[in-house]
């Protein structure tokens, strides 16, 4: 099956992508799409559709002051996107300037942080920050929070809290698994009297998570890697689940992405590493039954995880559905359920 990047667009009305959180969490509206068929109910609806017995795995990653601004040493403007740590010092980095920083060239940052350009890294800069901290201490004093792109306002002190989920425990994402936003502690307990049970795993989101498909031919497409850890207590509840008849609801597609690869060579296994998952139609899914999701960007990957996930057109018909009902879009936006579909359901574009 030959996938081209058009088969995955669509038209949004930019007034449909959220700029800001409702004042509740739960209050955002949910589409059902079950076996093809669309539901609209509203978020706070959801125990219904968990079943007793039910695993929902949560990725409780935290987003980390990530943004700063600053300039060169010859006085440059930039703006500094770090992606991930790879060491208490070091990160690998977006940068934004007019021209591109030179290697052992420093950056002065937030007017408090010099910090050196050690080389390049594929599409990213290494840099090295000071040691007089570790480099999530640094963020967090000096660093902002990193809003998405298509959020058309600076970051605020509403957002310190509403772009991070009430269970997030680890530091290391760029942008928040939006899934998780829509969980406030009274729907869990909800979860909980349904007789659902819940796990953990953690993925950090990078921001090539909101990077350009830039091949239309999908197969030349490479993902950005990602660390993710599966604790053996969420490996040995997925398998409790399965062999008692219960559902595995990934919540969020980095969850989906981290449980995904950590079964494509065998039965999960806990653990930490990096994956590079690119997730299309054909994907045959080891471990999730069903997904709670946010509404995507057109063209992107994750928009084919979730094509690959409940169906092709079941996805063009529930996103055409939304966007009627004028359902809000992307990170502060509306949820979807969905169920996956039959694997020998035809995936044809």
């Amino acid at each position: 099956m030959s996938l081209k990047l058009n088969d995955f667009d669509y038209t949004l009305p930019p007034e449909l992508i959220a700029q800001a959180p409702l004042p509740e969490r739960s209050a955002s509206r949910l589409l059902v799409v079950d076996e093809g068929r669309l539901a609209d109910r509203r978020f706070t609806d959801l125990p219904e559709f968990i079943r007793p017995g039910d695993l929902l795995v949560f990725n409780d990653t935290r987003v980390i002051h990530a943004r700063l601004h600053g300039h060169k040493d010859s006085g440059g403007q930039i703006e500094v996107l770090v992606e991930r740590a790879i060491g208490p010092h070091e990160a690998l980095a977006q940068v934004r300037a007019s021209k591109s920083p030179k290697t052992g060239s420093l950056l002065r940052l937030a007017g408090a942080l010099d910090v050196t350009v050690l080389g390049r890294v594929g599409e990213f800069y290494h840099l090295r920050f000071p040691d007089t901290d570790d480099l999530h201490t640094l963020l967090e004093r000096h660093g902002k929070l990193p809003l998405p792109p298509y959020i058309q306002r600076a970051a605020g002190d509403d957002d310190e809290s509403r772009y991070q989920t009430v269970f997030a425990r680890e530091p290391g994402s760029v942008a928040a698994p939006t899934a998780g936003l829509h969980f406030d502690d009274a729907l869990l307990a909800r979860l909980a009297e349904r007789g659902a049970h819940c796990a953990w795993l953690t993925l950090h989101v990078g921001a090539g998570t909101f990077q350009p498909v830039r091949v239309d031919d999908l197969g030349e497409h490479r993902m950005h890697r990602e660390r993710y850890v599966i604790p053996q207590e969420t490996a040995d509840a997925i398998t409790a689940t399965r062999a008692a008849g219960g559902r595995i609801i990934a919540v969020g597609t980095t969850s989906m992405r981290a449980l995904e690869a950590a079964a494509q060579d065998g039965p999960l296994q806990a653990g930490s590493g990096e994956t590079e998952i690119f997730i299309l139609p054909g994907f045959r899914f080891q471990v999730a039954d069903a997904l709670i999701t946010n509404f995507h960007l057109p063209k992107s990957t994750l928009l084919m995880l979730v094509s690959a996930f409940a169906g092709v057109e079941t996805i063009r018909s529930a996103y055409a559905h939304a966007v009627a009902q004028r359902y809000r879009f992307f990170s502060y936006g509306d949820a979807m359920f969905l169920t996956r579909k039959n694997d020998t359901e035809d995936d044809a574009v």
